[in-house]
């Protein structure tokens, strides 16, 4: 047997035995007295992943793969849809979701607020513009730029809004980006404002994932994955075109080219204040190194002289601003820049040059601090900070080669969210929440430095008797891992609150305080608690908080939600009966691991379009551009570790598991719905309560309009319900 062999082997057994050996917790209501049955011997089912039986369920639209979705749906359907709360909460999530009442987020651009929005009569939707003076009333008169159901109609297809990118000053030429029921491959298509129609013989793009971006109201720069040459392993482009009005997209100038085992290369436009264009692209080598090219338009491309890990933010007053995810000396011998500090040079002497300016620091992130969005205003450049995961605002100016700062008053304790930022004017947006606190959205003065509440939502669930409290947990290594709980103020510590966690744990993503009518009226207002682990691998804490669970380092993300779990039940808040966890995407990895590794803390588990074979997920869509997280499936060490945590791979047939709820969208070309489908066939063979529900629209987010969102989560919750709150478990009925 060859070493990676025996190493994967001896690693899932390893890592099996350890989740079978953690000490229980005091649990409110685990049976006291009884002597535990002798565990049935072992038995995990190997799977090859070079001969996996279920390679079939990846056909996405595969005849049979599709008939065993319909009837999975079927089944799950008729337990869930038949429970008499169902209709309810579907009406409910409806209603929030078709609200009239939501606010109208928009951006100022071009002297309009322009918005795009949904509700009961649009489905599809509505992209609409109206003027700043009436979009701080009450009522705004919203004039409709595009009906994208009408278009959906006279098209025949199923569109999907994706976005637009209008060429600055005169926002007069726009490029629409239309996704045919919900996945991230799209076509982009000119249209013209004044004409209100797409450009004859304008700009048009066959369906790719991609993306492209105005050099001048003749020319764009366009890099799309439309063939193996111009398309890296992960499914993004490689190369980057220059093309030209009333010529063939084939026809295209090549200016930069990526390898193919990159992630993929994107090129944009940069714009500073005085109005000097800078052509650009990120080549991104793995999802976390980056090379940056400056692609001048009589010149070859300049590579500019970052540190891999680094992140481009925006130009202000002619400094080049980016951060860093590592430490870095860019001179031998000279200053040394923390990982997670602000930065910036001069990007016309750089330009002038191809030599790296003096760097200034903008900002360093203390250890409790991250930053958020941040972009450029005419006065000021704007940056969301946030301090133990609670936000900030922070305005910084450039003077005399030298940053300032001054803080921006926002309200406190809340999540702060910067909208809407443009260099041509003051006008900024800023929307602050909280578990409790509906969404305000502000209008901020970046030249007077206020902010002014100009819309908000009404309270969309009872929050009376309800509170917040952020606790601590010890992870296995002693790290201290902050949770939020949101809960009657009156609940006994008993252990028999329906408790629900939430996480993600990975990709640098904060998971920070968020209002949700739902889940306040679905599940709060029912008595269920709603807790949010900030465990390591997001970005709540800076880069150090991610990088910490990279690839091999993994298992500390999933130690940390073990150790929430278990200070749950410790502190008497739940107790495994009535805990459930849920997670999607990378969060759905996350659960999936929770279910094979601890399946004694759960007994319901939400794996929403998941990751759960992580042995092959890098063949599967855009599954390569994540190694740089996860680990490659092919190395010896990495692929190892990979087996030792794959969910797919690490299912006991003689397990005793909660029910899992798996779910995951037919359209979802970002991850594979492979992943969910084998792993619930899996259970299926082996006997193992699931559910099962696919989509069959709406990308990775599972749902392309208001209803199917609705219908989502009336289903989350019904299950939730069912396994969490009633006395009697729906499975001791069948």
């Amino acid at each position: 047997m060859k070493f990676y062999q025996t190493f994967w082997a001896i690693s899932a057994s390893a890592a099996i035995l350890a989740a079978c050996t953690q000490p229980a917790s005091n649990e409110g209501d685990q049976l006291a007295d009884t002597t535990p049955e002798a565990p049935a011997e072992r038995q995990i089912v190997e799977i090859d992943p070079n001969n996996d039986p279920r390679v079939w369920l990846e056909e996405v639209e595969g005849e049979q793969a599709i008939e065993w979705v319909e009837g999975q749906n079927e089944r799950t359907f008729a337990r869930l849809q038949g429970d008499e709360r169902y209709q309810g909460l579907y009406d409910q999530a409806l209603a929030i979701a078709q609200s009239e009442d939501r606010i109208p987020y928009g951006s100022y651009s071009g002297g309009y607020i322009w918005n795009f929005w949904q509700d009961a009569e649009h489905t599809h939707g509505l992209w609409r513009r109206t003027s700043l003076e009436s979009y701080l009333t009450d009522a705004p008169e919203w004039d409709v730029v595009l009906d994208l159901d009408a278009l959906s109609e006279a098209e025949d297809r199923n569109w999907v809004w994706r976005g637009s990118n209008c060429l600055a000053p005169a926002y007069e030429r726009c490029i629409l980006t239309l996704s045919d029921g919900g996945s991230d491959a799209a076509v982009r298509r000119e249209f013209s404002i004044t004409d209100r129609a797409f450009v004859d013989g304008g700009f048009e793009t066959p369906e790719a994932k991609g993306g492209v971006s105005w050099i001048d109201e003749n020319t764009l720069m366009v890099g799309l994955a439309t063939s193996p040459e111009d398309s890296t392993s992960s499914g993004y482009p490689s190369v980057a075109y220059r093309w030209e009005r009333g010529t063939d997209l084939a026809d295209a100038t090549e200016v930069v080219r990526g390898d193919q085992d990159d992630v993929g290369l994107f090129a944009f436009r940069a714009e500073d204040h005085d109005g000097t264009v800078y052509m650009m692209a990120s080549e991104a080598n793995t999802f976390y190194d980056t090379s940056w090219w400056y692609l001048p338009a009589d010149a070859d491309p300049v590579q500019l002289p970052l540190p891999s890990k680094s992140s481009i933010q925006d130009l202000y007053q002619g400094e080049l601003v980016f951060t860093i995810e590592e430490n870095w000396t860019p001179v031998e011998g000279g200053e040394t820049f923390p990982q997670g500090a602000l930065l910036s040079f001069n990007m016309a002497e750089f330009a002038a040059t191809g030599e790296l300016p003096d760097v200034r620091t903008v900002f360093v992130p203390g250890p409790r601090q991250s930053l958020g969005g941040m972009g450029s205003t005419a006065s000021a450049f704007l940056v969301a900070i946030d301090e133990n995961v609670v936000g900030g605002l922070e305005a910084f100016h450039f003077a005399d080669g030298q940053w300032s700062s001054e803080t921006v008053p926002v309200p406190a304790n809340m999540t702060i969210s910067l909208r809407g930022t443009d260099y041509h004017h003051d006008v900024a947006f800023m929307n602050a929440e909280g578990f409790l606190t509906p969404d305000s959205y502000f209008m901020v003065d970046a030249a007077e430095l206020t902010v002014e509440e100009i819309k908000s939502i009404p309270a969309r669930f009872d929050a009376e008797g309800l509170v917040v409290e952020q606790l601590e947990a010890a992870s296995s290594d002693g790290t201290m891992v902050p949770y939020f709980v949101v809960r009657r103020e009156d609940t006994v510590m008993d252990g028999t609150t329906p408790t629900l966690l939430y996480a993600y744990g990975g990709f640098q993503v904060s998971i920070r305080p968020s209002y949700s009518g739902s889940r306040g009226q679905l599940w709060l207002e029912n008595g269920g608690a709603y807790v949010v682990a900030n465990i390591r691998g997001g970005g709540e804490f800076g880069p150090a908080w991610h990088q910490a669970g990279l690839k091999m380092d993994r298992q500390r993300i999933y130690d940390d939600l073990i150790a929430v779990a278990e200070d749950l039940s410790t502190r008497g808040i739940t107790s495994p009966r009535h805990l459930g966890v849920y997670g999607g995407s990378n969060g759905g990895l996350l659960t999936g691991v929770m279910y094979t590794q601890r399946p004694d803390l759960w007994n319901a588990v939400v794996s929403a379009v998941p990751l759960l074979d992580m042995l092959r997920y890098h063949t599967l869509l855009a599954g390569a551009s994540w190694m740089g997280e996860y680990g490659n499936p092919e190395d010896p060490d990495e692929g190892g570790f990979l087996r030792s945590i794959s969910p797919y791979h690490n299912v006991d047939a003689n397990g005793d598991y909660p029910e899992i709820y798996l779910y995951t969208s037919t359209k979802d070309d970002r991850v594979h719905p492979g992943h969910a489908r084998k792993m619930a066939h899996l259970l299926e063979e082996l006997g193992h309560d699931y559910l099962y529900y696919e989509n069959m629209a709406g990308g990775h987010a599972a749902a392309a309009n208001l209803e199917e969102r609705a219908r989502s989560e009336a289903l989350l919750y019904t299950f939730l319900m069912q396994k969490l709150m009633d006395d009697t478990d729906p499975l001791d009925a069948e």
